[in-house]
């Protein structure tokens, strides 16, 4: 019983600890706005997410990346479009060229995507927003 009970706690830490490692990774980015960028166009998928997610927003670039996330609205990996998505929204009415696509990802297969993009149309145009959305 006793050598049970050590396996569980060994077992647990060990996670904790995978755990932590994998969320300091997540966090450190050394890469340029052009090197995620052309990430967004990987073969990998474990690439393109970490683009999608680590893109900045911020105003000095929204020329470069915002075309980019638009393109990754047509990812065939339903999260990298739900990221993208929702990464347009946080640019806000920077975001206006990205009105038409969001429109299109209303009618994505994956539920998660067409929340987003609705959530993302309100955030940068409320008029372009479906009127049953919420926020």
């Amino acid at each position: 019983m006793r050598l049970q009970k050590n396996y569980v706690i060994l077992t647990c830490a060990a996670v904790l600890l995978l755990g932590g490692v994998l969320v300091v990774e997540g966090c450190v980015n050394n890469k340029s706005t052009t090197e995620l960028i052309s990430d967004l166009k990987s073969d990998q998928e474990k690439d393109r997410m970490t683009a999608v997610r680590t893109l900045p927003v911020n105003s000095e670039e929204a020329d470069r990346v915002i075309p980019a996330l638009i393109e990754a609205l047509k990812d065939t990996q339903s999260d990298i479009r739900l990221s993208a998505a929702i990464k347009l929204g946080n640019y806000g009415e920077k975001a206006k060229e990205a009105i038409p696509p969001l429109k299109i990802a209303l009618k994505d297969r994956d539920a998660r995507v067409r929340t987003a993009a609705a959530k993302a149309l309100a955030k940068i145009d409320p008029n372009s927003a479906p009127k049953n959305s919420s926020d």
